[in-house]
């Protein structure tokens, strides 16, 4: 995990390999009323991590803590 405190940006790899270029992204839709940008990235078939936007209003601020600050 990592967060970007500049871009108020939060990653969840969910792999061990670091997202590589000619992966996809998908924007994932909120449920209705939440206005939230969440990405999802995959490569060959799966889900390889997921990005959230504007992170410090979306996430526990417990897991931004335990996020390896970037920025």
């Amino acid at each position: 995990m990592t967060y970007d405190r500049v871009a108020n940006a939060f990653y969840l790899y969910l792999t061990d390999e670091k997202p590589q270029p000619g992966g996809e992204s998908i924007p994932v839709d909120p449920p209705e009323g939440i206005q939230a940008f969440v990405v999802m990235d995959w490569r060959d078939g799966r889900i390889v991590g997921l990005e959230v936007l504007d992170a410090s209003k979306r996430l526990h601020p417990d897991l931004l803590a335990q996020a390896e600050i970037i920025a």
